[in-house]
């Protein structure tokens, strides 16, 4: 397996506080705290009786070590302690040693008094230049570690209540700390710049109800994308849920199932025993609408699932995140989700990464005979996720021989398992629509749009609404100038398919009819 960045190891601490005892212990910084507690960040904050020491102790240097981020809270004396100080230069060396994240809390004090060292800040180093003469180094330590974080763009207090803003440094570090959490490595590649993307569309920090989607094609990792986003951010939530693969089970278990699945993971194991979907709707905004919960409804079809899973947003707590993956944009457009995501395919590096990490169990080619095999797959996958794991995983273990016949027989024959996830989508569609998809699956992918527009519409197929469809569904794509339609190659392969199996069944029989 590939070793994880070290961005985005985990350490034992998300948060180590540095602050002066005598002016913040029991007041501001146990309020924040315990906010941060509260909020499921894992703190460090050293013991009182520690403090009686003359120097700071191996086990707090150990203790930022092993922390994310460090809130420094500087107070009004904190200058005065080389206690603190001491902990500000071991902070500031793992900031750039290690890449270690520090955010100043400037509580009732000004920072470019504490960058210049005037006022209190000058008082407190002539103290310390009068008793350590002999250690002219560690003041020049002390003074550049302090106009270092000082110059870090932090918090003021200024005239705010304490309790807005410590919630403000909560929601902000919840968010940072989010986008750090460790997943499984073959989910992280071709990750990075998604999840930046979809954070910011989900924005944490913000105290709003929030439903954001995730649309895209069968197999090009919205699922993936949004499990990973819940594991890193469920701890910040009061309640959480994941409704996977909707669309089947609400086929199989009906709609009622869900609504209970979904109250029972967010309260608890509470038990509800309730046999419609009004009834539950009314529970699910009469129990959640005060928690903050994460929700994740995945694989969404129809409107329904979403009027009776996500209903309106003051079903939810303040702070609340429900997050929609679906095939079809429009049903989240018309729902009027916040923010839509739309999942793209790798890019031709990360899908070699990826194959070779299901094919040779390595994100490379460990033996040069597949180097120019591999490669052919991978074209052959378009940078669709579920096509390079399939097939990395078939591949597995094979001998070159065996993977040149695979390889030839694919030309031939697709694979079943990645055309069948795909066939959803055009199984869904209308009947005009589905062969508005098979037409240009076979003769049009590629031709410009007016062109192709003005032949479906001497067909009596209505282009203008159909071709929308199939674009909402992302089954087919309108290049950047919107002159030309496209699809994906597996597609194209699908639809070429699905008219193969046709005209078995029907001899005789016309795609345009």
């Amino acid at each position: 397996m590939l070793p994880l960045p070290s961005s985005i190891s985990r350490k034992k601490y998300d948060v180590f506080l540095s602050f002066r005892g005598e002016d913040t212990r029991r007041s501001f910084t146990d309020h924040l705290f315990e906010a941060l507690k509260k909020s499921g960040i894992t703190v460090f904050r050293d013991d009182p009786a520690l403090e009686t020491g003359e120097e700071i102790g191996p086990g707090l240097f150990k203790a930022i070590q092993q922390s994310w981020c460090s809130i420094v809270i500087f107070s009004e004396s904190y200058a005065f302690s080389g206690w603190c100080l001491d902990e500000l230069t071991e902070i500031v060396e793992q900031k750039i040693e290690t890449g270690h994240k520090v955010f100043p809390v400037f509580y009732g004090v000004d920072p470019s008094d504490l960058r210049k060292q005037k006022g209190r800040v000058e008082e407190a180093f002539a103290q310390h230049e009068e008793r350590f003469k002999e250690d002219k180094d560690k003041i020049q330590r002390w003074r550049n570690a302090l106009t270092h974080v000082a110059s870090i763009k932090g918090w003021h207090l200024n005239d705010r209540h304490e309790t807005e803003f410590i919630g403000d440094i909560v929601t902000k570090i919840s968010a940072k700390l989010c986008q750090t959490y460790p997943v499984v490595s073959d989910e992280l590649i071709g990750m990075s710049s998604r999840m930046e993307e979809l954070h910011s569309k989900i924005d944490i920090g913000k105290d709003d109800v929030r439903i954001i989607g995730i649309s895209g094609i069968g197999g090009i990792g919205k699922t993936t994308l949004a499990r990973v986003v819940y594991t890193q951010m469920s701890r910040h939530f009061e309640g959480k849920c994941f409704l996977a693969d909707v669309r089947e089970v609400s086929q199989k278990y009906g709609l009622v199932s869900l609504q209970k699945q979904l109250l029972s993971q967010v309260l608890s194991g509470e038990a509800f025993d309730f046999f419609n979907v009004h009834e539950g709707n009314a529970i699910i905004s009469h129990r959640l609408s005060h928690i903050k919960v994460l929700v994740v409804i995945d694989d969404v079809d129809n409107a329904q699932h979403l009027k009776c899973l996500a209903g309106r947003r003051d079903w939810f707590g303040v702070g609340s995140r429900i997050i929609v993956t679906t095939r079809d944009e429009h049903l989240l457009r018309s729902y009027q989700v916040d923010d839509v995501y739309e999942s793209k395919t790798l890019e031709l590096n990360d899908a070699l990464r990826l194959f070779n990490l299901k094919a040779f169990n390595s994100d490379r080619v460990l033996n040069n005979d597949f180097t120019e095999l591999s490669e052919h797959v991978v074209k052959y996958a378009g940078g669709l996720p579920l096509a390079l794991e399939v097939l990395g995983s078939f591949l597995f273990g094979r001998d070159v021989v065996q993977w040149r016949s695979a390889i030839k027989r694919l030309e031939r024959d697709s694979n079943k398992e990645i055309i069948d996830r795909l066939r959803i989508s055009f199984d869904g569609l209308e009947e005009t629509e589905k062969k508005i998809f098979l037409d240009i699956a076979c003769f049009f992918n590629g031709e410009k749009k007016d062109f192709v527009m003005q032949i479906l519409d001497g067909c009596e197929f209505f282009p203008d609404i159909g071709i929308d469809v199939l674009i909402k569904k992302s089954l087919v794509k309108v290049d950047e100038h919107n002159r030309c339609l496209c699809m994906h190659d597996l597609l194209q392969e699908m639809g070429r398919k699905i008219i193969r199996e046709k005209s078995m069944d029907e001899p005789g029989m016309s795609i345009m009819s």
